[in-house]
This record gives C-alpha cells, sequence and structure tokens, in this order.
C-alpha cells in the first residue's frame, strides 16, 4: 500500500514539474512575441517629413538613400536639395532644415554658431580636376594648377596641351567642393576673380566641362563619368584607393549636421545611410566608406 502511494505521489509530482516547465516556456514564448512586437512598433513609428539640404557632392549618396529609406519605411518622406555647403549650413542653423549637408566642418563656415550643430559623418568623397575630353592633358602638378587657377596660365601649351584657350569653370563661394579643392590642391591660393565662369551645381559643371572645349573645373569622384576626363595630380589617379591609402590629397568627409543631437526622423535618417544596409549604393556611387580611410583629418 505505501509503495502504491509513493509511486502516486512521484506521478503527481511528475505532472506538476512538467506542467510547469511548460507554463515557463509559453511564457517566455509570449514575452518574446511581446518584445518583437515592440520592436515592430518601433519600427512603424518612423514618419513624417524632413529636408535635408546642402552639398551637391553628397546630393547623388544623399537621394539615393532617401528613395530606399522610403520604400522601407512608405510614411517618412525626406525631401533631399542640393545648393551648396553653405547653404545647407545655414539652413541647418536657422532651422529651415533638418539635416544639412556639407563637405566643410563647420566651423569653416562664418556667420553661423557651429557649437550649436552635431557633426555626423557618413562618408568621405574625393574630388579631382577635371577637363573637357578635347584637352590633351593627361597630368598635371599642383603648381600648374594653380598656375591655371590663379589666372597665371591661360593657354594649354603652357602645361604640355596643345594651342588652345583655357576656360575656368568655377564655384561659388559658397560651395564646400570649391572650399576643399583650394584647400587641398591650390593649397588655399586665392582664384582669378572675374576671368572664371561660375556653376553652382555639380551636376552643371560636368554638363558644361563637357561642352566647352578647354574647359578645366573640379568635381567629386560621385560625379566622374566618360563624358570628362579626369586629370592626375603629380602622377597620381585620382582613384577611391588612392584617397583611402593617402597618396591623393584632395577629399573629404562628407557631413550631414543636426540642430543639436539627431532625434527623430533625422536620426533615423542618418543611421540608415552609415549603415551596411546603404553600403553598396555608396560604394557604386563613388563615396568611400569611414572605415576604409587609413588616414584622418
Amino acid at each position: 500500500m505505501k509503495k502504491r502511494l509513493s509511486n502516486i505521489l512521484a506521478l503527481v509530482l511528475s505532472i506538476v514539474i512538467i506542467g510547469t516547465a511548460f507554463a515557463g516556456c509559453a511564457k517566455q514564448d509570449e514575452t518574446s512575441q511581446k518584445d518583437t512586437g515592440s520592436k515592430q512598433e518601433d519600427t512603424s513609428k518612423i514618419s513624417g517629413s524632413i529636408l535635408s539640404l546642402g552639398s551637391s557632392a553628397l546630393f547623388p549618396l544623399a537621394e539615393q538613400a532617401a528613395k530606399t529609406f522610403k520604400e522601407k519605411y512608405p510614411d517618412a518622406d525626406v525631401q533631399v536639395q542640393a545648393g551648396g555647403s553653405g547653404k545647407g549650413l545655414t539652413a541647418v542653423a536657422d532651422g529651415t532644415a533638418q539635416i544639412g549637408n556639407s563637405d566643410i566642418f563647420a566651423e569653416e563656415k562664418s556667420g553661423i554658431d557651429a557649437k550649436a550643430l552635431e557633426d555626423h559623418k557618413v562618408c568621405v568623397v574625393g574630388f579631382a580636376a577635371v577637363v573637357n575630353k578635347g584637352v590633351k592633358v593627361d597630368n598635371i602638378t599642383k603648381q600648374q594648377l594653380i598656375d591655371i587657377f590663379t589666372g597665371k596660365t591661360k593657354n594649354w601649351k603652357d602645361v604640355g596641351g596643345d594651342d588652345m584657350p583655357i576656360v575656368i569653370v568655377n564655384r561659388p563661394t559658397s560651395s564646400g567642393t570649391r572650399a576643399t579643392f583650394k584647400k587641398y590642391a591650390l593649397d588655399g591660393k586665392e582664384e582669378a576673380v572675374g576671368k572664371a565662369l561660375t556653376e553652382d551645381n555639380s551636376g552643371t559643371v560636368q554638363k558644361t566641362v563637357a561642352d566647352t572645349p578647354g574647359s578645366i573645373s573640379y568635381l567629386a569622384f560621385s560625379y566622374l563619368n566618360d563624358t570628362i576626363k579626369a586629370l592626375k595630380l603629380e602622377g597620381v589617379d585620382p582613384t577611391n584607393e588612392n584617397v583611402t591609402s593617402g597618396k591623393y590629397p584632395v577629399w573629404s568627409y562628407e557631413h550631414m549636421y543636426t540642430k543639436g543631437a539627431a532625434t527623430g526622423l533625422a536620426k533615423a535618417f542618418i543611421d540608415y545611410i552609415s549603415s551596411d544596409e546603404v553600403k553598396p549604393d555608396l560604394l557604386k556611387l563613388g563615396f568611400i566608406p569611414i572605415n576604409d580611410m587609413k588616414v584622418t583629418r
């Protein structure tokens, strides 16, 4: 009798233990489902509309990222506009835009409170001197480049080319592309005033150089194509590989500035454009991941 009672108690105890285990698993599963649901709910909260304005060098990547971001988050609308780094920094500083895109550090821009802005470096891009394809010059020294843009050298024959007038296509002073090129390719020398065409958009510069015999300008690598010719600088090809290694000196970080810490949709978009998910487009468009850089500035 005692043996039978012991067997019954053992059976009941086993049932209780098994039941408790199942209850624990069910509760854990329920918790997991709640956690997953919470994450999905957070994702669905990415919505609204913001303006990302500024650098035309960064524009191709920002525009492409905005398209794929919209596909991922249909309720979110990121408007991307060019206009120049100076315009972007001014706009984010005065609240006209939520993100200010820039090739230069905010501290280099006068007339704004740079301390009120937060810097988000999203990638690196190189810049090259570009010429019309009819120009019979493939390599140029830094001094030759300085002499051309300061107005000292006016004919391509003086730098090894044909007898052809040099037509300079410059950028407005608000351009981050101009500031970067001036600083790292021209050693800060002042360009000739009133002796150049001035275009305020990289796409327009690209077309103007392609259509104008004897012309020279400068563009981000993201705008290089077979309608124009990029020049070697001191014998070094303008390539991403040479930028990352430090052999090619004309490059800049691409910044996305916010007024104060990034929040809401602005933060979500900056995080997205900096993510591995966007990296294939970043590389395809000629930009360089910051982590690939072997040099800094």
